[in-house]
């Protein structure tokens, strides 16, 4: 059976006020007092019901995390982080998949329909700067790249830099008909342009000229797009001898129609992807990457919300750049 507070100070001798005192962490208890009331809890194991405590408080001790799609790896792999660095503040975390579009973007910004919860993780791909001030929501985190200079805290990672770096080290590798798979045109691929931009520079740096032949678009960025752009480009003559996809699920389909096309990685075609998934590190050749710090994107994010659930609600948004590294494995080694 699970105890009540009442229990609690009948074991001690005390009142439900003294118990209540001491599991509060109140220091007017005399010492004596604090010793027997804790060996009471310790008796009859008592936990005290967080629930109920937050509500005294005017909160529920529930946030949510609101992404695209979690068949992508990426973010079910922050998720996990989030999960953990949440439950450090006491926090159960609500997911919710909300496809990119508005309608259910707007929902999750709104508090996630009748759902109490105290705060968001929210990373958009439909809704604007202007969407989100319009909303008057709960705090919130942002991530992802299509809100810039919004109206609430920014966790981001340099994806220009990022890109620039990878693509670099494809150009150190002797290569020089360095293609690039992801490219959107949408309002929604902010991503996807900014590691475009990255990889455009690299490109520049090392004196290469720019061949819009070897860009290939996907319209989403799983395995399936990567395998149909990779045997796109492989069917317009300009053969590339390295291959940047702008995330690690389109790599691994790259990967396989590379397979399918009787060519070697990375002796024929080199291979390098984006956000070090765990799949990345069992698929034959083990995939090269960037690695952006996927816990700490999380531990950034649940700080920046704790902040503005217990500080200045009105202070100016923060916006802060998470570290990421390169992954170098056999398919670019």
């Amino acid at each position: 059976m699970r105890h009540r507070l009442k229990d609690v100070a009948e074991r001690a001798g005390v009142s439900v006020k003294t118990v209540s005192n001491v599991v509060n962490g109140y220091q007017h208890v005399r010492a004596d007092t604090r010793a027997r009331v804790e060996a009471a809890i310790a008796e009859l194991n008592y936990r005290p019901n967080l629930s109920a405590r937050n509500l005294r408080k005017g909160r529920t001790g529930v946030i949510a995390l609101a992404v695209p799609e979690l068949d992508i790896p990426y973010f079910a792999e922050l998720a996990r982080h989030v999960v953990t660095a949440a439950a450090e503040h006491g926090w159960t975390v609500l997911i919710d998949q909300t496809g990119g579009g508005p309608e259910q973007e707007r929902k999750a910004a709104s508090g996630i329909g009748d759902h109490m919860i105290d705060g968001l993780i929210f990373s958009p791909l439909a809704l604007t700067a202007d969407d989100l001030a319009g909303l008057d929501g709960m705090p919130m985190v942002l991530l992802g790249e299509r809100v810039d200079h919004g109206p609430a805290d920014h966790v981001v990672i340099d994806n220009v830099a990022a890109a620039r770096e990878i693509t670099a080290h494809l150009v150190g590798l002797g290569r020089r008909r360095i293609a690039a798979i992801g490219s959107q045109r949408t309002p929604e691929g902010a991503s996807a342009r900014l590691r475009l931009a990255g990889y455009t520079a690299a490109l520049a740096d090392a004196g290469i000229a720019y061949d819009e032949r070897l860009v290939a678009p996907a319209p989403a960025w799983h395995r399936a797009d990567g395998a149909a752009a990779m045997r796109h480009l492989l069917s317009t003559g300009v053969r590339p001898d390295a291959v940047f996809c702008f995330n690690d699920t389109l790599a691994l389909g790259a990967l396989r129609a590379l397979h399918e096309a009787g060519l070697r990685v990375p002796d024929d075609v080199a291979v390098a992807g984006f956000d070090d998934i765990e799949d990345g590190r069992f698929s034959i050749p083990t995939l090269s990457t960037v690695a952006p710090d996927k816990e700490r994107i999380a531990r950034l994010a649940v700080e920046l919300l704790a902040n503005r659930l217990t500080a200045d609600r009105e202070a100016p948004p923060r916006e802060l750049v998470a570290p990421h590294r390169l992954a170098l494995r056999e398919s670019a080694p």
